[in-house]
C-alpha cells in the first residue's frame, strides 16, 4: 500500500467550527493559565489559545493579545505517516487569502482563522471535499 493522499483524506473529512471565539495570548512564564485550549512554551515565549470568554473571566496578565479567532478542527484521526495534510490545507487557504494559526494535536490538526475570514475558509475547505459542522 502506498502513502496516504492528503487530498483524499480531506475529501472524507469533517471540519468542526467552534461556536466560541478564541484569543491567542502571550504571558510571562510565571503566569498560571488554566482552562486553555492549548499552551505552547517554546523556550522563548509562552503562548496560550483560549476562548475569549475564558480570557475575559480570568485574571491572566497578558503581554500581548490577538482576539477574534474561530477554531476549525479536522474531525479525523490523522496518522503520523500522512504527509502534506496541513500543507494542502494551508496552501488552499493561502490561495483564498486566509491567514491561519495552525496547531496539531496527537491525532488531528486544528487551524484558527480570523472571524472575518471564516466563511471564505469554510467555502475553501468545502471545495476540498470537507463536510462543515458548526458546533
Amino acid at each position: 500500500m502506498g502513502p496516504l493522499d492528503p487530498v483524499a483524506v480531506l475529501d472524507d473529512c469533517t471540519v468542526e467550527v467552534a461556536a466560541e471565539r478564541y484569543a491567542v495570548v502571550t504571558t510571562d512564564g510565571e503566569c498560571d493559565v488554566s482552562g486553555t485550549f492549548a499552551t505552547i512554551d517554546d523556550g522563548r515565549e509562552v503562548t496560550h489559545v483560549l476562548t475569549e470568554t475564558r480570557l475575559a473571566e480570568s485574571r491572566i496578565e497578558t503581554l500581548d493579545v490577538e482576539s477574534g479567532w474561530t477554531l476549525l478542527t479536522f474531525d479525523a484521526v490523522l496518522p503520523f505517516d500522512l504527509v502534506g495534510f496541513l500543507a494542502v490545507v494551508a496552501s488552499a487557504l493561502a490561495d483564498a487569502g486566509v491567514s491561519i494559526f495552525a496547531l496539531s494535536a496527537y491525532s488531528t490538526d486544528h487551524v484558527l482563522v480570523k472571524e472575518d475570514d471564516v466563511e471564505t475558509a469554510l467555502a475553501t475547505l468545502a471545495e476540498l471535499g470537507c463536510e462543515i459542522r458548526r458546533l
